[in-house]
């Protein structure tokens, strides 16, 4: 009797043991599900290339990664249609995020119009490859313009214009050259007043463009020419005649005649 109650026990044993297992499974299964569910993520956009001044995104240009949802700022883009079309005020290089102050709406325009700053104009001179600052002036450059002219035998030069920014060269907003290159034209962002005077002095002679150090920002002032000293000579002797009277002779001052 005891030889058929082994087998049966022995049965038992592992129908429980199976069942155990099988319980201990479902519990560690609980327990990684229930410490797995961390924070909540939600997609940024990023930089996929470099993206130059002026380039009007694409998808191409855009990647997405995974941010915590405290932690991603409120301008940053989630959704590639909500980007797509704007313009890049500024260089953005490869792996920033893609915030919302730093493009703007390409409108019905080109995209070099959508970089123009609030009450700002853009003006383009000629220049040749010594104007051009040897080719190595690029877009998002500082510059001063300065004229010279010649009047009568004398030539003059003036600054023009200090630290204005240079927002194409030629036809290209792009600043991602690595050699310099002539170029044409260039143009700068100046304010209407300046337009003006940039426009005069091209038309009156030359002008020439000093490159900045992107540092400095100082504005040089124009020193104030003091007003000429005239100066004057002395009135001229009146004329005297001779007047003689018997054995004596006396001088006399004429009267100038009455006109």
């Amino acid at each position: 009797m005891f030889s058929r109650r082994g087998p049966i026990l022995i049965a038992i044993s592992l129908l429980l043991a199976v069942g155990a297992a099988w319980v201990a499974n479902r519990w560690l299964v609980a327990q990684a599900a229930s410490s797995g569910a961390g924070p909540s993520t939600v997609p940024v956009l990023t930089a996929a290339i470099d993206i130059p001044l002026g380039t009007k995104i694409e998808a191409r240009h855009v990647a997405a990664i995974q941010m915590l949802a405290d932690s991603a700022p409120d301008s940053a883009f989630r959704d590639l249609k909500a980007i797509e079309g704007k313009v890049a005020l500024a260089e953005i290089m490869k792996g920033e995020m893609l915030i919302a102050p730093r493009f703007a709406a390409q409108g019905g325009g080109s995209a070099l119009a959508a970089v123009v700053a609030d009450n700002m104009r853009a003006v383009s001179v000629r220049v040749n490859d010594v104007v051009g600052v040897a080719g190595f002036l690029l877009p998002g450059n500082r510059v001063d313009v300065v004229a010279a002219y010649r009047e009568r035998t004398d030539t003059h030069s003036e600054t023009v214009v200090q630290n204005v920014k240079v927002l194409a060269v030629d036809q290209s907003a792009s600043s991602d050259k690595n050699e310099p290159i002539v170029v044409r034209a260039v143009t700068l962002e100046v304010s209407p007043a300046d337009a003006e005077k940039l426009i005069l002095a091209e038309q009156r002679g030359s002008i020439q463009l000093a490159l900045r150090n992107p540092l400095d920002e100082s504005i040089t002032k124009k020193a104030v020419a003091a007003a000429p000293v005239v100066r004057t000579k002395a009135p001229p002797p009146a004329p005297t005649v001779a007047v003689i009277r018997g054995t004596e002779m006396a001088k006399e001052a004429t009267k100038s005649p009455v006109r």
